[in-house]
């Protein structure tokens, strides 16, 4: 039996199922060019879960972040965001209601250090005055500390972005992203690129800041995605396939023909 989020959700009213999820969305289509990139009838992730999404190429899951995050505007249906109708917010209006994004490429900057890329990254220094002329308070430096030891960062507080390795500038970007404190972090492909070592760091932190925000992984590393031991959802022609855990994903024939079998 195909396991979806419409079975877990399905005793649930609609006005229950909006108000105990994170994200939630209903009948969400995404159309480009007459071609259906999403074609979602329920998905739903709660408050500080880690979710990770699986599929081929073309399978939907960057255009499932983009909706979320509202950098997509879907075609038809309905996106909830702590019970609140984003359907039509803006991707700013989201980010600042706490959905933060890493992609798969680190977008950070090479001139800074380590430490003035996340100060740059406070919540406050998004206005132009504050970036210019704002300081940095004693409560915010030792934030900045904080999440940069938790990021196994600390030795490299002041050394210029670019010097970082791949792995490092991912932890260095996901630091950027957390101290906002979001409710949401969307991530896509932390594993890529890193060697055995930062692959394990990366789930090692992933699983950490599982308890403080809800996130949501985007991945093709199945050793990695094993080391989350989390529910998966498995998209595929922009359409859920499968949630479940990964032992029941793989177990899954329309999975394997679709996906891990190629």
């Amino acid at each position: 039996m195909t396991i979806t989020a419409a079975t877990a959700l399905q005793d649930l009213s609609q006005t229950d199922r909006i108000l105990s999820m994170l994200v939630y969305l209903e009948n969400v289509l995404v159309v480009f060019d007459g071609f259906r990139a999403l074609d979602i009838d329920v998905f739903g992730l709660y408050h500080n879960e880690l979710r990770v999404v699986i599929g081929p190429n073309g399978a939907g899951k960057t255009t499932l972040c983009d909706v979320i995050s509202g950098k997509t505007r879907a075609s038809a249906g309905k996106v909830y965001l702590n019970g609140t109708d984003v359907t039509s917010a803006s991707e700013t209006e989201i980010a600042r209601r706490g959905v933060g994004r890493k992609f798969q490429t680190p977008t950070v900057f090479d001139s800074l250090t380590v430490f003035e890329n996340v100060e740059l990254a406070l919540p406050r220094r998004r206005r132009l005055w504050q970036n210019l002329w704002g300081r940095t308070t004693s409560d915010e430096h030792d934030q900045i500390q904080s999440i940069l030891k938790r990021m196994r960062l600390s030795d490299e507080i002041h050394k210029p972005a670019k010097f970082l390795s791949h792995g490092q500038r991912q932890c260095l970007e996901i630091s950027m992203l957390i101290v906002a404190s979001p409710q949401l972090l969307l991530v896509d492909e932390p594993a890529a690129g890193l060697t055995d070592d930062e692959t394990a760091l990366m789930a090692d932190l992933l699983l950490e800041l599982r308890g403080e925000h809800a996130i949501m992984v985007i991945e093709h590393d199945m050793d990695f995605v094993r080391r989350l031991g989390s529910t998966v959802t498995v998209l595929n022609e922009g359409r859920i396939l499968a949630e479940g855990s990964m032992d029941e994903v793989q177990a899954n024939p329309q999975v394997v023909e679709a996906y891990l079998g190629r």
